[in-house]
């Protein structure tokens, strides 16, 4: 079994206190996230974020994984995962992730991309991981 680890702290009450995010691996090293990162445009994280570069993330190696099943090597794949949070039952929830794909793939068709496209949507251990809806637009360049 894979482990990863990240880690948070955080001082202070909600709407004034501040805290920081780390990764194991040291390429977040406390960052600074707080209710203004979060609701607001202050500077720094939040967790919405940080999922959303998970997403995009993990989609991309998956839809790269899939196209080379198929003997196609994407030049490029740029993926964002935008995250959508609203108020529910009284507190909030992430209630959405929509991604949007551009990739350059030589030799690929516009079915075979869209097909590999939608199964590295569904299939991605974090899109398996959300319980929302998860959206796509996918452009073959």
């Amino acid at each position: 079994m894979i482990e990863k680890a990240g880690s948070a702290k955080w001082m202070g009450d909600l709407k004034t206190g501040k805290g920081t995010v780390s990764t194991e691996s040291t390429a977040l090293q406390d960052q600074p996230y707080g209710f203004n990162t979060r609701f607001e445009d202050g500077a720094g994280t939040n967790p919405e974020e940080l999922i959303g570069a998970g997403h995009a993330s993990c989609f991309s190696m998956a839809l790269s994984m899939i196209l080379g099943e198929s003997d196609l090597t994407p030049e490029e794949i740029k993926t964002t995962a935008k995250i959508y949070m609203d108020k529910q039952d009284g507190g909030f929830a992430v209630v959405k992730s929509h991604l949007t794909v551009a990739a350059k793939v030589p030799g690929a068709s516009e079915e075979d991309f869209m097909k590999a496209a939608e199964t590295a949507k569904a299939n991605c251990p974090i899109s398996k991981l959300l319980s929302c809806e998860i959206t796509m637009t996918a452009q073959l360049d």
